[in-house]
This record gives C-alpha cells, sequence and structure tokens, in this order.
C-alpha cells in the first residue's frame, strides 16, 4: 500500500512539470479571423499589426498588443478611400521613420485599373494617416512593398513582373528622404527562375549579412500551398544566395499554406516573424489569419523557424508569465454616434451609410455603377461555428435582415419585406427565394447560425428569447460554399436594400459556439 501511494506521489509530482508547461504555449493564430498579409512593429512598448483589408472598409485593420499573443482591434490606416484608389487594398507595410509612422500598401488606380505602391503618413500607428498617394508605378503591377535603412538611406523593394510573361523579381530602389518618392533606377534583388512564385518579402540586415525572407507558391485558396523561403548576401545589392534547404517554413497536416509576413524583435532581442495561413479543414472559411512563430540564427547564419520548417498551431508563449485569452464576444447596442471598429462593409458595390443613434442602427446605401443588391455591414468570423444575431424594425417595403455576404452577386440572407419574413440567396447573380412566411410584428429578431464555416440556418423570434427555425425546402441548414472567393472569405452582418430606404436595427450581436 505503502509503495502504492509513493507510486502515486512520485506520479503526480511527475506531472506538475507537465501542466506547467502546458501554460507556457499558445495557439495560432494569434489575430482571429481574415487579416492576411500582417505586417508588424514594435512602437513605444506596444506591438502593432495590420494587414489587407481587400474589398471591406474601412481600409486595413489595425491591432494592438502588449505581449505578441493577445490583440485587439484599435482602428483603421483608412477610415475612407482615398480618392485615386479604385479598390484592392492589400499588403500594407508598418515603417517607423523620423519619429513618423509609414505605411507602404499596395492598391489599384481609378485611372488604369492597375496596382501600385501608395504611401501614408501619421504620428502614431493608430493615429490619424495622411495619404500621400502613389510612390511606386511600375509596369503593369507593383505590389507587396518593404523599406529598409541600410548607412542612413532608406530602399523600398517590390514584386514586379507578376503579370508579365517572364519571371517575377523583387525590385528595389532609393528612397527620398523624407520617404515619399523614388530616387534613382530600380535594382534586382531576387528573381523567381524555378517559376514558383515570389513575394512578399521582408529584408533585413544581420551582423554580415542582408537577408530576404520571401514567400513562393500559390498565397490563395483552397489548394493553396504557399511557402517561406530565404536568401542572403553580404551586399545590399546582391547577388542573393537562396538557401538549398529552401522552403524553411511550409504547410503541415494543421495548416494548410503558410506565408508573407514581416519580423518583429522583442526588447531582449527574440525575433518573431507574423505571417498567414489558413486552418485545416473548416477553419479554411475563416480565411488567412495571423500566424506569429520565433526565428532563429543558426551558426551556419542561416535563419531558422524554432519549432522547425512544418507549421505548428502550439507554439511557445514569448512572455512565459502571460496567458492567452479568449476571443469575446461581439455585442453593439448602438447606443454610441460612432460605428465599433470590427464592423466593415462592401465598399465596391454600394455606398453604404450607417449611422448609430440612441440604440438604433440606420442603414442604407446607394449602388454602384449595375450593382443590383444592397448594402451589407458586416463583421470578421473568427471561428468556423457561430452565430449572428439582430432585431429589425419591421417597417417599410424593402428587404432589411441578416446576411452571409460573398460579395455583390453572392450572398445568402434572412430577411423581412412587406410583411414577410423569407429566406434569399443569390449565386453568380442568380436570385432565388428559399422560404417564405407572413411577419407581421413591429420587431423581428433573426438569427444567422453557421457551422463548419459555411453551413447556414436561420431562425427568427418575436421576443428574442423562444426562436423558430425556417425550414429550407425540408432542409435546416444550406451549404454556401460558392460564396468563397479566392481574395476573401464571407462575412456576416446586416443587410438592406432599396435606394430610398432606410433599414433599422436595435442590437448586432455574434459569439462563437
Amino acid at each position: 500500500m505503502l509503495k502504492k501511494l509513493l507510486f502515486l506521489f512520485l506520479l503526480f509530482m511527475g506531472c506538475l512539470p507537465l501542466v506547467a508547461q502546458q501554460d507556457n504555449y499558445f495557439a495560432n493564430p494569434v489575430i482571429k479571423g481574415d487579416v492576411a498579409d500582417p505586417s508588424i512593429i514594435r512602437y513605444n512598448g506596444q506591438y502593432y499589426a495590420t494587414g489587407t483589408s481587400s474589398e471591406w472598409a474601412p481600409h486595413y485593420p489595425i491591432f494592438q498588443s502588449d505581449d505578441l499573443v493577445n490583440w485587439k482591434q484599435v482602428g483603421h490606416v483608412f477610415e475612407e478611400k482615398p480618392e485615386w484608389i479604385k479598390n484592392s487594398f492589400w499588403a500594407p507595410e508598418w515603417y517607423v521613420h523620423q519619429n513618423k509612422v509609414y505605411v507602404y500598401y499596395t492598391a489599384r488606380k481609378k485611372a488604369d485599373n492597375i496596382s501600385c505602391i501608395g504611401v501614408a503618413v501619421a504620428n502614431h500607428p493608430s493615429g490619424s494617416f495622411k495619404d500621400y498617394g502613389p510612390i511606386v508605378e511600375f509596369g503593369k503591377e507593383a505590389i507587396d512593398a518593404f523599406v529598409l535603412q541600410d548607412n542612413g538611406n532608406l530602399y523600398i523593394s517590390w514584386k514586379a513582373y507578376g503579370l508579365d510573361n517572364r519571371p517575377i523579381e523583387l525590385l528595389a530602389c532609393k528612397l527620398s528622404k523624407d520617404g515619399l518618392k523614388l530616387e534613382g533606377e530600380p535594382f534586382s534583388l531576387l528573381r523567381d527562375d524555378e517559376h514558383q512564385g515570389l513575394e512578399g518579402q521582408h529584408w533585413y540586415k544581420e551582423e554580415d549579412y542582408y537577408y530576404l525572407i520571401y514567400s513562393i507558391k500559390g498565397c490563395c485558396g483552397p489548394s493553396s500551398d504557399y511557402a517561406v523561403s530565404v536568401a542572403r548576401s553580404k551586399k545590399l545589392r546582391g547577388p542573393y544566395e537562396k538557401y538549398a534547404g529552401n522552403p524553411i517554413l511550409h504547410g503541415s497536416k494543421e495548416v494548410l499554406s503558410i506565408g508573407h509576413g514581416t519580423l518583429t524583435k522583442t526588447p531582449d532581442g527574440r525575433n518573431y516573424y507574423l505571417c498567414h495561413a489558413y486552418l485545416q479543414g473548416s477553419g479554411f472559411y475563416q480565411g488567412r489569419q495571423p500566424f506569429l512563430m520565433e526565428m532563429k540564427m543558426r551558426e551556419d547564419k542561416w535563419p531558422h523557424f524554432v519549432t522547425g520548417e512544418y507549421a505548428t498551431i502550439t507554439q511557445p508563449m514569448p512572455n512565459k508569465k502571460n496567458i492567452q485569452k479568449p476571443v469575446a464576444d461581439f455585442y453593439d447596442d448602438f447606443t454610441d454616434n460612432k460605428l465599433r471598429k470590427e464592423w466593415t462593409w462592401n465598399y465596391p458595390y454600394v455606398n453604404v451609410k450607417a449611422t448609430p443613434s440612441n440604440g438604433i442602427l440606420s442603414l442604407s446605401g446607394t449602388p454602384i455603377e449595375k450593382t443590383t443588391t444592397g448594402s451589407a455591414l458586416c463583421l470578421r468570423p473568427t471561428a468556423s461555428n457561430y452565430v449572428f444575431e439582430t432585431a429589425v424594425i419591421n417597417e417599410g417595403k424593402e428587404w432589411k435582415g441578416v446576411v452571409l455576404y460573398g460579395d455583390h452577386e453572392n450572398l445568402i440572407t434572412l430577411g423581412c419585406k412587406a410583411n414577410k419574413l423569407a429566406i434569399k440567396q443569390l449565386i453568380k447573380g442568380k436570385e432565388e427565394v428559399l422560404a417564405e412566411l407572413p411577419m407581421r410584428a413591429p420587431v423581428a429578431y433573426l438569427r444567422l447560425q453557421v457551422t463548419e464555416g459555411v453551413n447556414c440556418a436561420f431562425s427568427w423570434s418575436l421576443d428574442g428569447k423562444e426562436w423558430n427555425a425556417v425550414s429550407i425546402n425540408g432542409l435546416q441548414k444550406v451549404n454556401m460554399k460558392p460564396l468563397v472567393r479566392w481574395d476573401r472569405v464571407s462575412r456576416p452582418g446586416l443587410y438592406q436594400e432599396g435606394v430610398n430606404e432606410v433599414a433599422q436595427f436595435a442590437y448586432g450581436r455574434m459569439f462563437n459556439q
């Protein structure tokens, strides 16, 4: 008996370090939801991240963290679209210069629909950014900017020739001292002779070498195979030697693909790489989410990732004293006179007007060009299983309700119209009514439930407590994979149709299941 007790005691003591060890790890992604091409900086003791916002406004969400693991959204680079831009807000990159915060970003010009690199400047990462317009216009496209300072000079790099019948190259050029215009002629850093793809570079110097951490292969979609490679040179302008063991980071059984990131240093000098990746399985439908991994230098002066070349969800905590917090539920009762920062809207298709006041949100919009659908005010899903809920004021003849929105031609919505409650879907612009029933109540509570990222179920209530499922041709759920786009994921939210109509909502709520 004594031996048995002693054995159990020793077993218990042996487990203690394992229990403690569990607390020293965090789970990727560190920012939940679709934030592709992330860029990160440390500024005044805090970390700031931003990333691609694509066809959702406001443009380039800004997140803040004090530990690299727990993040909160604090604003956007652009609350309003700069006049010269048409769409496609991609790949922003931070840079701090002369006590100013710069964002070099990719967008399409109105004038010719060509992607180029612009620049905006603020006094603080979460401050009000002043846009200085295009800075790099090169051939058919110039995307994925990154800035390096060397010997007192600024240099900007970018991806070129991605739309040409020739190998892609990473080009670079000297910048003016204020960082707002090019000086001299572009020069080549690296060329994609293997035709693997080449983009999303991080360019930096450490000890004797200049390094290029860059991404190869396909970035996006269900068949993507994104990976991270490295090259180095003892001279800024090269030639750059590609590492023989490339790629140094790629997908795994947990992670579909991974790449396009930037490095930041902790106060004690460790390098952390923030990039994007898809989760395998149903997590894929959350889009390209920010992953964090520590990078170290080997004795042979080649960088590597601490947890190996295969991307993993579980990573050692940067600060062992920290704990990763779960994603909080979202609730907005519209009592403030400003929209919460998490809300986004479909700016390329509708001029959206969303005004919260005294507990009511008024939503309206004017369709752009040939758009026949309405205003979508949405949230980034942070899990593959979630519920979005609202209460709609059932007045007027036009549509108002909840939506899972892909774009102006692909969506599914539950809404009220002319004393009726209905579900309709749009697939490639073709509309189909899936269910319909009477609804004469002055207030209708509506719920959208999403499982596995794309399976939708709808329900309604008269009091917000007892919910009634809406059957779709005898089915409780409908699969909405057609809503998925290569560069973004579907978003749940509030929906309104009708140019002369204003839809009113009493609250917006989203919680994960």
